[in-house]
Protein backbone atom coordinates (compact mmCIF):
# COMPACT_ATOMS: atom_id res chain seq x y z
CA UNK A 1 0.00 0.00 0.00
CA UNK A 2 1.45 3.68 -0.86
CA UNK A 3 0.26 6.64 0.48
CA UNK A 4 1.12 10.65 -0.58
CA UNK A 5 2.95 12.52 1.67
CA UNK A 6 -0.72 15.04 1.55
CA UNK A 7 -2.26 11.43 2.94
CA UNK A 8 0.61 10.71 5.66
CA UNK A 9 0.50 13.88 7.09
CA UNK A 10 -3.15 14.41 7.30
CA UNK A 11 -3.08 11.41 9.33
CA UNK A 12 -0.65 11.96 11.35
CA UNK A 13 -2.46 14.86 12.67
CA UNK A 14 -5.70 12.95 13.62
CA UNK A 15 -6.63 12.16 17.09
CA UNK A 16 -5.85 8.30 18.24
CA UNK A 17 -9.97 7.37 17.55
CA UNK A 18 -10.37 9.09 14.26
CA UNK A 19 -6.99 7.35 13.04
CA UNK A 20 -9.05 4.51 13.44
CA UNK A 21 -11.91 5.53 11.72
CA UNK A 22 -9.61 5.99 9.03
CA UNK A 23 -8.01 2.59 9.18
CA UNK A 24 -11.11 0.98 9.02
CA UNK A 25 -11.94 2.80 5.71
CA UNK A 26 -8.55 1.64 4.44
CA UNK A 27 -9.26 -2.01 5.22
CA UNK A 28 -12.57 -1.87 3.34
CA UNK A 29 -11.20 -0.25 0.91
CA UNK A 30 -8.30 -2.90 0.38
CA UNK A 31 -11.23 -5.73 1.08
CA UNK A 32 -13.09 -4.34 -2.09
CA UNK A 33 -11.21 -1.74 -4.37
CA UNK A 34 -14.64 -1.46 -6.47
CA UNK A 35 -16.31 0.46 -3.27
CA UNK A 36 -15.14 4.25 -4.03
CA UNK A 37 -16.95 6.32 -6.72
CA UNK A 38 -14.86 6.05 -9.87
CA UNK A 39 -14.42 9.58 -10.86
CA UNK A 40 -14.14 11.26 -14.65
CA UNK A 41 -12.38 14.30 -16.49
CA UNK A 42 -9.38 15.49 -14.64
CA UNK A 43 -9.58 12.78 -12.18
CA UNK A 44 -10.35 9.52 -14.70
CA UNK A 45 -8.80 6.54 -12.57
CA UNK A 46 -9.38 8.46 -9.36
CA UNK A 47 -12.13 6.89 -6.98
CA UNK A 48 -13.57 8.25 -3.67
CA UNK A 49 -14.59 6.67 -0.71
CA UNK A 50 -16.79 8.38 1.45
CA UNK A 51 -17.31 7.72 5.25
CA UNK A 52 -17.88 8.96 8.95
CA UNK A 53 -14.92 10.52 10.82
CA UNK A 54 -16.21 12.18 13.52
CA UNK A 55 -19.88 12.25 12.70
CA UNK A 56 -19.00 13.89 9.76
CA UNK A 57 -18.57 12.73 5.96
CA UNK A 58 -14.95 12.24 5.42
CA UNK A 59 -13.47 11.54 1.79
CA UNK A 60 -10.68 9.55 0.84
CA UNK A 61 -9.13 9.17 -2.53
CA UNK A 62 -7.60 6.13 -3.76
CA UNK A 63 -5.89 4.72 -7.04
CA UNK A 64 -5.87 1.28 -7.31
CA UNK A 65 -4.12 -1.36 -9.66
CA UNK A 66 -6.18 -4.21 -10.38
CA UNK A 67 -3.63 -6.85 -11.25
CA UNK A 68 -1.27 -6.47 -8.05
CA UNK A 69 -3.69 -5.19 -5.73
CA UNK A 70 -1.89 -2.25 -5.02
CA UNK A 71 -3.32 1.03 -3.33
CA UNK A 72 -2.57 4.34 -3.96
CA UNK A 73 -3.91 6.56 -1.37
CA UNK A 74 -4.24 10.34 -2.21
CA UNK A 75 -5.59 12.40 -0.26
CA UNK A 76 -8.00 12.69 3.10
CA UNK A 77 -10.80 15.21 3.87
CA UNK A 78 -13.98 17.07 3.63
CA UNK A 79 -15.62 17.73 0.76
CA UNK A 80 -15.24 21.80 0.75
CA UNK A 81 -12.03 22.11 -2.05
CA UNK A 82 -11.63 18.18 -1.72
CA UNK A 83 -11.90 17.76 -6.19
CA UNK A 84 -10.41 21.03 -6.48
CA UNK A 85 -7.31 20.32 -4.51
CA UNK A 86 -7.26 16.89 -5.65
CA UNK A 87 -7.35 17.53 -9.37
CA UNK A 88 -3.65 16.99 -11.58
CA UNK A 89 -1.27 20.27 -10.78
CA UNK A 90 -2.15 20.25 -7.22
CA UNK A 91 0.80 22.47 -5.60
CA UNK A 92 0.36 20.23 -2.47
CA UNK A 93 3.04 17.46 -1.97
CA UNK A 94 1.98 14.21 -4.06
CA UNK A 95 5.07 12.11 -4.09
CA UNK A 96 4.66 8.77 -2.66
CA UNK A 97 6.17 6.74 -0.06
CA UNK A 98 5.54 2.97 1.15
CA UNK A 99 3.29 2.27 4.12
Amino acid sequence: MLQTNEFAKAIKKLPMQQKKDVDKAVRTIAADPSIGKMKAGDLAGVQVYKFKLNRQEALLAYEHDAPNITLFLLKLGRHENFYRDLKPGDPQGSSDTED
